[in-house]
């Protein structure tokens, strides 16, 4: 017993430091606590003194983190427990925002406060990540990008307006929409694609294959391509798979038209009142036709979460 009671002791002893340090809080230095050592110490001294000014203007505490690695952890888990742990902002107002840059893993976020989302919005939040700060991180200067990132949130919180970068004016020149889909990783990208494609590609899949209902599909499912793709691809990437859909959407049609049993299917529709298709029993009616299973499915139903906090996270 004794022996079992050593091994319990010195299993604790060694494994829950380690377990603690995956998921450690730094002590709270300062306005700008960098532990990744990226920043100047004039950059770090400008910086203090910019949150400052605008704490004592204001109340709002803005803070800035940097660590070099996560090691795994997701970015937004690890902003807002360094949120609540420093307890930013005035009690009762919840006007704190929190700037993580993590160097080694390319990924940074900026947290706000409840009382702050409505002026520091997710968008603008991501705008700055996107326009300010992550052209300064590529080419390696750190301490430019944050000291500009700080700068812009400063300017959202006092004046509710984003200011103008050079890309932004690009965009709106060139473009009258300005859409720009969200910086989202890889990782995201992929599930967030297999979720909007698997359905919409299922629905454009039965368009195809189905005699007459299915250019009823073909239109009804324009806009759906035309936005959802955006998420994954962004604007460009969205407008020219949205060009596909328009044309290989009857372009198949007119190459399956020619098959045998989409022909058989089609007689049978005008005959028979349905007909059967991969598996699937196409039924005729008003409106076109109607796409049974021969077993019993089931209902879908999604479910719903909330978040601890507003912002918006990037990468580069």
């Amino acid at each position: 017993m004794k022996k079992l009671f050593s091994l319990t002791f010195v299993f604790a002893l060694f494994f829950l430091p380690q377990v603690s340090s995956a998921i450690d809080v730094p002590y709270l230095t300062g306005r700008v606590t960098d532990n990744a050592q990226i920043l100047s110490a004039e950059t770090r001294q400008a910086i203090t003194e910019m949150l400052k000014a605008h704490e004592d203007k204001t109340g709002n505490q803005v803070a800035v983190l940097t660590v070099p690695t996560l090691a795994g952890e997701g970015i937004e888990e690890y902003a807002l427990t360094v949120f609540n742990e420093w307890k930013l902002g005035q009690k009762g107002k919840d006007n704190g925002v929190l700037i993580v840059v993590v160097p080694n893993d390319r990924r940074m976020r900026i947290e706000v406060g409840y009382g702050l989302e409505a002026t520091l919005t997710d968008g603008k939040a991501g705008s700055i990540i996107r326009n300010i700060m992550t052209p300064r991180f590529k080419q390696g200067d750190y301490s430019t990008g944050i000291e500009e990132g700080v700068k812009a949130v400063i300017a959202v919180l006092e004046g509710g307006t984003l200011p103008q970068t050079e890309t932004q004016e690009e965009n709106k020149y060139s473009s009258g929409l300005n859409i720009e889909g969200p910086d989202l990783s890889i990782m995201e990208r992929i599930l967030f694609g297999a979720f909007i494609f698997g359905i919409i590609g299922l629905f454009t899949v039965i368009g195809v294959l189905t005699p007459g209902f299915g250019w009823f599909l073909y239109f009804f499912l324009i806009p759906f391509w035309a936005m959802f793709p955006i998420i994954v691809l962004g604007t460009k990437g969205a407008f020219y798979l949205l060009l596909v859909y328009l044309v290989g959407f009857p372009l198949a049609k007119i190459i399956l038209k020619n098959t045998d049993w989409y022909q058989k299917a089609q007689k049978d529709l005008r005959t028979k009142g349905k007909a059967n298709i991969g598996g699937f029993v196409l039924t005729s009616g008003g409106s076109g036709g109607s796409w049974t299973s021969g077993s019993s499915g089931g209902g879908f139903s999604g479910g719903g979460g909330s978040s601890g906090g507003g912002g918006a996270s990037g990468s580069w």
